[in-house]
């Protein structure tokens, strides 16, 4: 076993399951009350799903993705004790521009949450004519302040890093374009205050392997460990039936973290079990966020299932890292800086 530590808050009460035996070899495995949130959740609502949380106040917090009954998607506030239980707000979130005026997006979905210092930063895909990148602040998880759009369309997938870097916000990406798109590498850029982004760098693309073939995203938010940046993303294949998603796992280079360390040829998650594979669109586990306690390495990832439901799994930074580094292929495009 690996001597990895996760670098950052202790979390006592994080949601937790020991592994079931029947998966023993699995470094990943799923809460057996799976999913922890179903359809219908609140009112005019029909499904949540690519959803975030964080712990917040002893407790937990989340911006979850509430697709109504509409179609439309926008992004709404949920609470929790244990972070399993969920109570959601009726109202989706109200932003407000940076003079307190009223200011929606035309849609919000798939939104990510990373607290950086004391300020919470929401990250979302939205409309800027043009399928692009939302970003929203808040202190109390009261007030919303958008913030302006980091990038041009076409992009989305995006999510902090925890913490500045070399004294600039990092932000992981993916282009694309605005369609259901066939492509899509992995881009890192950085910012010295939130409004100008540049330094932009290629961190690592599809592979070979039949679960990432087709393109890749950004995931959960990178853990900050002793061996590197431990990042959830997922992957995705084209099969005759339609896409897949699964989620792997990498680590990145905590100074510079363009460079994979380690990439794992396995995915960590796939489709298998019936709120996965049956759905609204079927076949998708797509991590969001993860609660992770730096005292005894434990993590609970959130992800979206079959884009109806939202599932919670397991591991231990131990068993992951492990895992990731025994299976790691690292290919010439993953381990140079990102910069051409």
């Amino acid at each position: 076993m690996s001597e990895v530590k996760i670098i950052g808050e202790i979390v006592e009460n994080m949601p937790w399951q020991e592994k079931d035996n029947s998966v023993s070899w699995q470094p990943v495995w799923r809460y057996q009350e799976n999913p922890i949130i179903g359809r219908n959740p609140v009112k005019n609502v029909a499904r949540i799903f690519n959803s975030a949380v964080i712990p917040y106040e002893g407790a937990f917090i989340g911006v979850f993705r509430g697709e109504q009954v509409n179609g439309i998607p926008y992004i709404y506030l949920g609470r929790s004790e244990d972070g399993i239980h969920w109570n959601f707000e009726e109202e989706k979130i109200q932003f407000k521009d940076e003079n307190g005026k009223e200011f929606m997006p035309v849609y919000a979905y798939d939104p990510r949450l990373v607290k950086i210092e004391d300020i919470y930063y929401i990250m979302w895909c939205q409309d800027f004519y043009g399928a692009s990148i939302g970003m929203a602040k808040t202190e109390d998880f009261k007030t919303f302040t958008r913030l302006e759009n980091p990038f041009l369309p076409f992009n989305r997938n995006a999510v902090l890093f925890p913490r500045k870097i070399h004294g600039n916000f990092m932000l992981l990406s993916r282009p694309s374009d605005s369609g259901h798109t066939p492509f899509g590498d992995i881009f890192l850029s950085e910012s010295p205050d939130m409004v100008y982004w540049g330094k932009h760098r290629h961190v690592m693309g599809k592979s070979s392997e039949w679960w990432e073939a087709l393109k890749i995203g950004g995931g959960a938010a990178p853990i900050e460990t002793t061996q590197g940046w431990l990042l959830f993303y997922h992957g995705v294949t084209g099969t005759c039936n339609g896409y897949v998603y699964s989620i792997g796992g990498a680590i990145l280079d905590i100074d510079n973290p363009s460079i994979v360390k380690y990439r794992c040829e396995n995915f960590l998650l796939t489709p298998e079990e019936w709120y996965e594979e049956r759905g609204f669109v079927p076949n998708v586990t797509f991590p969001c966020a993860t609660i992770h306690d730096a005292k005894t390495g434990r993590i609970a990832i959130y992800y979206g299932a079959a884009d109806s439901y939202v599932g919670l799994a397991f591991t231990t930074v131990e068993l992951v890292v492990d895992y990731i580094k025994e299976h790691s292929v690292v290919r010439e495009n993953d381990t140079e800086l990102g910069i051409r």
